[in-house]
């Protein structure tokens, strides 16, 4: 239940959400209270316009993104660990498994592993049935970092898992069975490093961060005056970015009240 409350309720927060709830208090109060029903508008507005503004929404990632900077290039360690949240199933009609916007996760560790950072890599993700279903990510995850030239013999599979939580607690089960120790490569989307390192450090895990998937660049930062003009107007890919954000600041919240992170 707690796992279902924590997809559910925060997507009464989010911009999206907050604005759907606002435009139907407005439905229901337009001919008793019109007041409270042009109120509930301007609100939903205003978050919309707030929140889809590229300067928020890069603002926000980039508060995230930046607190680990990328690995080291001499860095080593004793197994690279991939969070899920990266692909998706092979549903038809997808031909096979497909990657999600963080499917640089998987890249990216493919890489380290070729580049003799770590000798194993654990891969660590469930499925969530009411969520679409299809096969463990672990697995996912496994078939595509085969075809990128890692060998099955240095896969460590972890499939059960169904959050960040769950991820960090049943790789520390799967170190301790196969009598791994020392530091970790922590692979994951750089906003969402921030949570992910709190709760490995929490359960006594030596990680190193690898964030990958960066989404504010010094691209963004140098877009010149038509860009800055671009960034003032709503858009979808800003109101994504900052209800990313949101979705790790109150994850990380509720994580520190459950003593998780």
């Amino acid at each position: 239940m707690f796992l279902f409350l924590s997809k559910l309720l925060p997507l009464l927060i989010y911009p999206v959400g907050l604005s759907t709830v606002l435009l139907l208090v407005a439905i229901a109060t337009f001919w008793k209270r019109p007041k409270v029903a042009a109120i509930s508008v301007g609100l939903a507005l205003g978050i919309l316009f707030f929140a889809a503004n590229g300067w928020v929404g890069d603002g926000m990632m980039y508060a995230l993104e930046h607190q680990y900077p990328p690995v080291k290039q001499d860095a080593t360690a004793e197994a690279i660990v991939v969070l899920g949240g990266c692909t998706r199933s092979a549903h038809p009609p997808r031909p096979w498994v497909e990657v999600s916007e963080a499917g640089d996760r998987v890249l990216y560790a493919a890489k380290l592993y070729r580049e003799g950072k770590a000798p194993k890599v654990i891969l660590a993700g469930g499925r969530i049935f009411w969520k679409g279903g299809g096969q463990a990510e672990a697995l996912d995850m496994a078939e595509l970092i085969q075809n990128m030239g890692v060998p099955e013999s240095a896969l460590l599979l972890e499939p059960e898992s169904l959050n960040t939580f769950e991820n960090a607690t049943n790789v520390r089960q799967v170190l301790e069975d196969n009598e791994i120790e020392g530091p970790l490569l922590l692979v994951t989307s750089a906003f969402h490093m921030p949570r992910s390192m709190a709760i490995f450090e929490k359960l006594g895990l030596s990680v190193i961060a690898a964030p990958t998937d960066f989404q504010v660049t010094e691209v963004n930062e140098n877009a010149g005056l038509l860009g800055v003009v671009l960034r003032l107007l709503p858009d979808v890919e800003a109101l994504n970015y900052t209800t990313k954000a949101l979705k790790e600041w109150i994850g990380f919240s509720v994580y520190r009240l459950r003593g998780w992170a």
